[in-house]
């Protein structure tokens, strides 16, 4: 068990009132969030001029065949899963500045090549963007639990749930700017093979703008304290935290380290936190498989609306259709994703993760159920259809996509911190892969495309999978108000102010 000390310089930071330093941190780790999060959803508004210059003499002219959209897909959700996974293990070995630098550089340079090479055949093309996306994902996988971790680490404990989200929230913003990208771009531009570069090579632009201010910031404080034990470099740290003088004896009474460094897999990780991660893991993975199975869901309503072509037509351009694509995805992302991360930024610190979570889950079980049991009336209703839609897409990112986000950075130690929230999200990645390639059509020995499990039972099994994640986040514990090192159960605070600062 952790030795019981007053940890009175941690404690300051719990109580620190907001300052200009903690929004600079949101700022930096929200940009290079922001970054992976638009390297990732730009993709979706490619593929159409990528079927349109390269695939033109296809059986289906002028979109992306299902295997090389597969191939796309999957090898940068499986960087995305190698990077949450080595670069948060690589966060607690060698600290979050240098680990999250070598992700933004990822993200970085290959967010430019993707858009600066050059291939004769459609094969080539291809096989060229699946290399550079896979590491594309790896630094945008790792900017997961390391800008979690990092924001975590520098916030006052009464604020740093909204801190957590407004990073996470930069996954919204995201989305609407990369559609406006598209839309300035193919306005701009009329060839095709120019609008899908300029559109993928703009994601380099803030992840060098986070690279070049993180390089300048230290370390977070309480990886120097808690696990590389730099007693001076803490004082220097902390200092610009607090906007005070702090000398290097006063932290080493109060800093003494932990008596227990077991591991990750040790018997007392499983005691104190097995239930977590299982639990956090869980809710993530489970959200994913919702999450992403109604982003393909969301494209066929978008064609039945009549916002965007269906399939592909000879009448219509390729930078028109992306055009018409951008229009439509932000306005969903202005209608249900940034108002639900604004409310979830408001209410998290309010009502708590947990409570929040469940509600998320709940809402999203009942509009599930309710447009998949009522699915012949909605055919007759698509915009009735598209508006209960969106009640669920509102409040899953008021809810589990935010929290699932914000717990894992609260609940483990400082030491393993990064790797177990790297776990979390990973878990979600591959709820990911089977929500975007469960219900994607397979091809037979005839080389057509077989038909899915059809929408109306697909809505079926998402309300089942929302439902078991509400029973999930039943087994993650309320984190609100309460210190990192408490919640980690790496120290007991004998004496702390319960009013902490703002």
């Amino acid at each position: 068990m952790a030795r019981t000390h007053q940890l009175n310089i941690l404690a300051a930071l719990d109580r620190a009132k907001t300052h200009q330093y903690h929004l600079a941190t949101a700022a930096i780790a929200g940009t290079g969030f922001f970054a992976g999060a638009y390297n990732l959803y730009s993709a979706s508004l490619i593929y159409r001029l990528l079927g349109r210059v390269y695939f033109a003499d296809s059986a289906r002219p002028g979109t992306l065949p299902p295997d090389a959209a597969a191939a796309l897909n999957g090898t940068v959700y499986c960087g995305t899963f190698v990077g949450q996974l080595a670069l948060g293990w690589l966060g607690d070995r060698i600290g979050r500045r240098r680990a999250y630098g070598l992700a933004l550089a990822l993200m970085a340079v290959c967010s430019a090549a993707s858009g600066l090479f050059f291939g004769r055949t459609a094969k080539a093309v291809v096989a060229t963007l699946c290399f550079f996306r896979f590491w594309l994902g790896v630094g945008a996988g790792g900017g997961y639990p390391l800008s979690a971790a990092i924001m975590a680490e520098y916030a006052n404990r009464r604020k740093r749930g909204a801190f957590l989200a407004a990073v996470y929230a930069m996954q919204g913003m995201s989305i609407l700017l990369s559609n406006a990208v598209a839309l300035v771009v193919s306005a701009a531009m009329p060839e095709a093979d120019y609008v899908w570069r300029t559109i993928l090579m703009a994601g380099a632009v803030p992840a060098a703008l986070a690279f070049y201010v993180r390089m300048k910031l230290p370390e977070t404080a309480r990886y120097t304290a808690l696990v590389a034990g730099d007693l001076r470099s803490v004082a220097t740290d902390m200092s610009l935290v607090l906007c005070a003088t702090i000398q290097e004896q006063e932290i080493d009474a109060s800093v003494s380290g932990v008596d227990d460094k077991w591991g990750l897999f040790s018997v007392q990780f499983l005691r104190s936190h097995g239930l977590h991660l299982l639990a956090t893991s869980s809710a993530w993975f489970l959200l994913d498989v919702t999450y992403y199975s109604q982003s393909i869901l969301q494209k066929d309503l978008l064609g039945k609306l009549g916002w965007v072509s269906p399939s592909p037509v000879v009448t219509m351009s390729a930078v028109e259709e992306v055009s018409r694509l951008a229009r439509a995805q932000a306005f969903i992302a202005l209608c249900g994703a940034i108002p639900g991360y604004c409310f979830a930024i408001a209410l998290i610190d309010v009502l708590g993760r947990r409570q929040l979570q469940v509600a998320g889950f709940l809402v999203m079980t009942l509009s599930m159920i309710a447009l998949a049991a009522l699915y012949e009336h909605w055919t007759s209703h698509i915009a009735g259809f598209m508006a209960l839609y969106n009640v669920a897409f509102f409040f899953a990112n008021v809810g589990p996509n935010t929290t699932t986000f914000v717990a894992p950075a609260e609940l483990f130690p400082a030491r393993l911190r990064c790797t177990c929230h790297g776990m979390a999200a990973a878990s979600g990645r591959v709820g990911a892969v089977l929500g975007a390639f469960g219900f994607f059509p397979k091809k037979g020995a005839d080389g057509e495309y077989a038909a899915g499990i059809g929408t109306q039972n697909e809505l079926f099994v998402l309300a089942g999978t929302n439902f078991l994640g509400m029973l999930m986040t039943l087994f993650v514990p309320e984190t609100r108000g309460t210190s990192l090192e408490v919640l980690s159960k790496e120290v007991i605070y004998e004496a702390i102010d319960d009013a902490a600062g703002n």
